[in-house]
């Protein structure tokens, strides 16, 4: 067995979880990447997406994520992310209602290129947490 790592997911309203666990897998900025004990330290923007988490007794738990950082330190790995909820909790007509805003937004964008590419960047990334999800 692997060497716990301590995992905090921390959002705005709550503390997820908190608890020694396997890995995490973390989807960040530039992309997903896995954290185990004893890791380097690093930090990272988190894009939306899943966070996977496996624990001790090697169950797996997700949670959908937008935004947000992570910190991995000597000590474990925290992600502080805008908002997140477990994938089992997630409702289907809220990540609808994101993509709907992310593609308002993207229709409001005017001429910024820089502005456009993130939105379309945004809306990709939340489309593909769909596809994630309705694939089981």
């Amino acid at each position: 067995m692997a060497d716990p790592l301590k995992f905090d997911l921390v959002s705005p309203e709550r503390l997820l979880l908190s608890e020694d666990v396997e890995s995490v897998m973390v989807p960040g900025t530039e992309g997903y990447f896995t954290v185990l004990a004893h890791h380097a330290p690093a930090m990272s923007t988190l894009k939306p997406g899943l966070v996977e988490v496996k624990g001790l007794s090697g169950e797996t738990e997700k949670f959908f994520v937008r935004g947000g950082f992570a910190d991995v330190t000597s000590t474990g790995l925290t992600l502080l992310a805008e908002q997140a909820i477990r994938l089992a909790e997630l409702d289907s007509d809220m990540l609808e209602q994101e993509v709907r805003n992310a593609e308002e937004d993207l229709a409001d964008s005017g001429d910024d290129p820089a502005k456009r590419l993130a939105l379309e960047t945004r809306l990709n990334e939340l489309k593909d947490v769909q596809r994630w999800i309705m694939a089981g």
